[in-house]
């Protein structure tokens, strides 16, 4: 009871963000114990290369100021949902740039609303120091020039009287800014076809593989002797999960495999928090009838029913091996139950 009591405590002041024991953070890409080699990511926009998360975003980031030419207000817009980290900051940033337009378009005879003092506060903070802004300025008619301000000069964004006659674009132009989404890399699955004796084999993963410091390894080794120490009390469920559900958070991807009775394993990668509908549709994708129903279980027997729940709320991380099978309750005399993947898909064995 008293190493219950404890072991309590710890779990509330690590929950609390007090000092912990355990490592802050352990981004693992995948399961250690599988035959995966990386986690890599692509941008259809570019093409089907794939690369590093930060390889691909460059990328993206390059592309897209290399439109800027060819198309200054639908690149601007995107470069400032894009190119930008701190979200917060980018909402404000498209909220005062909106509003600037909006002033514009709701008071044209208005001569204040069309000039921007650059040194301004808000404009300093709010617009300056993100990226595409300038661009979008410039795509909606604004120009440099200095103007008389307080017994001297200083420099104005301006949008000139002669652009008055055209206010539609510039509507435009703030509705892309608001309606534009981040183009972001997205996760590459790393499509694998195993025969059963390489599903087996268990190879290393290369050191860079985990984002772990030699302190937190250090601890790691100390969180197993205490693991150990915990696994031989009784520990009320509540306390079990939360453990459990702490060890499953240090990962941010997961390895699923799908076992078919012909022996083929189909292998792909996933983010924790993809849902398992995304599973669902992976596997179907490489059917050889794809609009037939099967059914996925686990080694226990198990069958996933919320389909619209995360991998990591489902416990299915760090990886996770399922079963298939054709839905019984479809029956077709036409049909070859013994046959499942499509012949793109094998060609994956080679």
């Amino acid at each position: 009871m008293e190493a219950e009591r404890k072991a309590m405590e710890e779990l509330k002041i690590s929950e609390s963000g007090a000092e912990d024991f355990r490592p802050k953070e352990v981004d693992c890409d995948s399961a250690a114990v599988l035959a995966v080699q990386g986690v890599y990511f692509y941008c259809p926009l570019l093409g089907p290369d794939i690369a590093t998360y930060n390889e691909i975003k460059q990328e993206i980031r390059e592309f897209l100021f290399s439109q800027v030419e060819e198309d200054k207000g639908v690149s601007s817009c995107l470069i400032i949902h894009t190119c930008n980290k701190n979200k917060e900051k980018v909402n404000i940033c498209i909220e005062t740039l909106s509003k600037y337009i909006e002033n514009i378009l709701s008071n044209p005879t208005e001569e204040k609303f069309r000039k921007i003092r650059i040194s301004n506060k808000a404009f300093q903070e709010r617009i300056e120091p993100i990226d595409g802004t300038k661009e979008f300025l410039e795509a909606a008619g604004f120009s440099i020039t200095e103007l008389p301000f307080n017994d001297t000069t200083e420099k104005f964004w301006v949008f000139p009287e002669e652009k008055l006659n055209d206010l539609s674009t510039l509507e435009q132009l703030r509705d892309a800014l608001v309606s534009a989404e981040p183009i972001r890399p997205q996760l590459d699955r790393g499509v694998r076809v195993l025969l059963p004796a390489e599903a087996a084999t268990q190879i290393d993963l290369p050191p860079e593989f985990f984002n772990m410091t030699t302190d937190e390894l250090k601890r790691e080794m100390q969180n197993r002797a205490r693991d150990v120490e915990r696994n031989q009390m009784l520990m009320t469920k509540v306390m079990r999960e939360k453990l459990e559900m702490r060890e499953i958070r240090k990962y941010r991807f997961s390895l699923i495999r799908v076992r078919f009775p012909d022996g083929l394993i189909l292998q792909g990668t996933f983010g924790v928090y993809e849902k398992f509908s995304e599973v669902m549709n992976f596997v179907r994708s490489y059917l050889v009838n794809d609009w037939r129903p099967f059914i996925l279980t686990l080694s226990g027997g198990g069958k996933i029913t919320e389909e619209d729940q995360n991998l990591v709320d489902l416990r299915l991380v760090p990886a996770v091996v399922f079963n298939f099978t054709w839905d019984p309750s479809v029956q077709d005399p036409n049909l070859d139950d013994n046959v499942y993947l499509n012949d793109e898909t094998h060609m994956l064995l080679q």
